[in-house]
């Protein structure tokens, strides 16, 4: 061996060198929006947006595959239907677990026993291992169909699963859907059962139709602005608040779509203690059916406390829908209608399908049957007793059918030929020739239904919805009752419950000085204040226990936009500058910004401020302005008309009053008064 390895050249000691590829070089931010374009599209194509063949996002489909698989009548336990579905799902048993929970409280394609939790509390249903599960008599109806599936390989490759389900029905439309992807987000609201089979008759007839959303949960809704579920929409929906039966109680019996009774609890008792509305308690007797019980305080007015739940709880909400789908490898956006009409002509087009494929089943079955019937009758079958070979057989059943080929509606074949060679000597011996008859009878006249329900395939369709309205659309009434109302006006609603205090000596106002200050009026949490400093500064301000206005302000109070106040204000600009005066309005304003009324020069001083909240008042108002003394200063007292000054917006500087210093200014009839 030795001498073996001493004679080998060094050339075959040489290690072979494998080629590698050449290594490319790429910045890394290239690499990362590659990644992140990868990662984007995965998201929306695969787990947030549905489908629109039929309308189910990956997870749901392979859930309801896989419960398909598994189907015979009985319940499985979802936790064995989750362990299945991770053959075809790459994300995991919790992601399949809560999408299985969602498809089955929305009661159309599972059949459900034990606790799957509850919608209108949002309490959670039970661990897997405890609830079952099967497919609905709907669900089997409509969404399966194999023959006309088209299949892909599993992501591991060990399995097949479908690439969309042949659904015959607007299935997206019935359920709803919600995602969130990136840059993407999808809504699409769930409408009624039996409105989208009219709606899918409607469209196959090329007639009009109005889709409209509908909840499971009920609620009164405002779709006026619905825009056909494209981006851009909005859809309110209220709860249902009637008076209770005992005196001062509430009692709301229909919650808002994407609420539960305990989130709308919540928001309840969190608007009482911001002091937006005043309740004794609120109790929540939710089972079967949705029911919360409010108790007023005495003497409550009840039709405000109802327009208060309505603007400061959960008790109206505004939801903004968004219609995409998948179509083609790319995101989509289509209004409902749409949806429904290509929805109505996909099934039209499944039923198509369908019908060819029993109609060839059914012919090919005629076909055997008559050539079977020929075998038989005419005892073919014979002839072949004494052949030896292959080949033999079949040239002897060729030769003892040819004279009655004419008959059949196709040529025959060699598997025809090969196919009765497998008839048993039991079927031959007991072969009745008008029980033959009476079969190929029965297969003509399928045979001409199917063709007939093909040359009328929009028919056929509307008979399709029509059936599945009769057989599943018992008890699925409307539950949302569609009606039109205007937004509540937080600021007409909202209780007054609060006083606004002035502290002038130390400079601050709020709803927390009741110890250190003045009252100056009753106000809301939502109200803002007004104030104007004596430097000549103003801001507004939201009410709140304690905020600074400056030392001995000039004017404090509530600000409204929608009231009509005038102000009136005379200014010394500067140290030592001149007097001006100016009516203004405040109009327009930014919260928390000190807006200054003077020229700004340091030194400025307020030495007159009036508020009036018409013009009317302010007409009246006459002063007297008095002047301090001083050398060739012969008249100290000036009468001055403040209606003859023109009314401005605050940015106006004001007219000059005079150049001479002042000592005060009081109002005409004061000092006739005190006169």
């Amino acid at each position: 061996m030795a001498k073996k390895k001493a004679s080998q050249s060094p050339q075959s000691q040489a290690p072979v060198l494998e080629q590698v590829a050449p290594v490319v070089e790429m910045p890394l931010d290239v690499h990362y929006s590659n990644w992140f374009l990868q990662y984007a599209s995965y998201v929306i194509l695969e787990r947030a947006v549905p489908h629109i063949a039929d309308g189910l996002k990956p997870v749901q489909r392979r859930i309801l595959h896989s419960m398909n698989e598994l189907e015979d009548g009985r319940y499985n336990k979802v936790a064995n239907v989750v362990g299945n579905t991770m053959k075809y799902h790459p994300h995991g048993d919790a992601s399949i677990g809560d999408a299985m929970i969602q498809i089955g409280q929305k009661d159309l394609l599972i059949d459900t026993q034990g606790n799957w939790g509850n919608t209108l509390t949002g309490d959670n249903a039970a661990a897997p291992r405890y609830i079952e599960a099967r497919l609905s008599k709907f669900a089997l109806d409509v969404v399966f169909s194999p023959k006309v599936t088209e299949w892909l390989s599993s992501y591991d490759g060990r399995n097949r699963e479908p690439v969309t389900l042949p659904v015959k029905f607007p299935l997206l439309l019935a359920q709803g859907a919600e995602g969130i992807a990136v840059g993407l987000s999808c809504r699409i609201l769930p409408h009624n059962f039996n409105e989208l089979c009219d709606a899918s008759i409607a469209a196959l007839r090329d007639e009009p139709f109005t889709l409209l959303p509908d909840f499971a949960t009920g609620g009164i809704m405002d779709a006026s602005d619905y825009n056909g579920g494209l981006r851009g929409g909005r859809v309110r929906i209220r709860a249902k608040i009637d008076e209770g039966e005992k005196k001062n109680t509430l009692r709301i019996s229909e919650i808002p779509f994407g609420t539960t009774t305990g989130s709308l609890m919540e928001s309840i008792v969190a608007a009482n203690e911001k002091g937006k509305i005043k309740i004794a308690r609120v109790d929540d007797n939710t089972s079967e059916n949705a029911e919360l019980i409010i108790a007023l305080p005495p003497g409550t007015d009840v039709q405000q406390t109802i327009q208060a739940l309505y603007a400061f709880t959960d008790c109206e909400m505004s939801l903004a829908p968004n219609a995409v789908v998948i179509q083609n490898d790319k995101p989509r956006f289509v209004g409902v209608s749409d949806l429904l009409r290509e929805s109505a002509l996909h099934t039209k087009e499944i039923l198509r399908q369908e019908l060819e494929i029993a109609l060839g089943e059914l012919e090919e079955k005629w076909h055997f049957c008559s050539l079977e019937k020929i075998f038989i009758e005419h005892r073919i079958y014979r002839r072949i007793e004494e052949c030896e070979s292959w080949e033999a057989i079949i040239a002897a059943i060729w030769k003892g059918l040819k004279p009655h080929l004419g008959v059949l509606k196709r040529e025959v074949t060699d598997e025809d030929v090969a196919r009765l060679t497998e008839i048993r000597i039991k079927r031959i011996s007991k072969f009745n020739s008008n029980e033959a008859e009476e079969q190929i009878a029965a297969l003509e006249e399928q045979i001409d239904s199917v063709q007939k329900n093909l040359r009328q395939l929009t028919r056929y369709a509307v008979a399709h919805f029509e059936r599945l309205k009769k057989t599943y659309g018992e008890g699925r009434v409307r539950r949302t009752k569609i009606s039109s109302f205007d937004r509540v006006d937080a600021s007409e609603v909202i209780l007054a419950n609060e006083t606004l205090y002035l502290d002038a000596r130390e400079g601050f106002a709020g709803t927390g000085l009741k110890k250190e200050g003045e009252a100056l009026c009753k106000c809301s949490v939502l109200d803002d204040v007004i104030f104007f400093t004596r430097e000549g500064n103003m801001s507004v301000v939201k009410v709140s226990p304690k905020f600074h206005v400056g030392k001995n302000p000039e004017h404090v109070g509530l600000f409204r936009k929608d009231e009509e106040v005038i102000y009136t204000m005379i200014y010394r600009d500067g140290r030592t500058g001149p007097v001006m005066a100016k009516r203004f309005r405040v109009g327009g304003i930014t919260r928390d910004k000190s807006y200054v009324l003077t020229r700004g020069k340091p030194g400025s001083s307020v030495l007159y401020f009036a508020r009036h909240t018409s013009e009317e008042a302010s007409d009246a108002q006459q002063l007297l302005i008095f002047l301090k003394p001083a050398l060739y200063l012969r008249q100290t007292q000036l009468k001055f008309k403040a209606a003859e000054l023109p009314i401005k917006n605050r940015d106006s500087q004001g007219n000059l009053v005079t150049k001479h210093s002042v000592e005060r200014i009081v109002s005409e009839r004061r000092s006739l008064a005190q006169g």
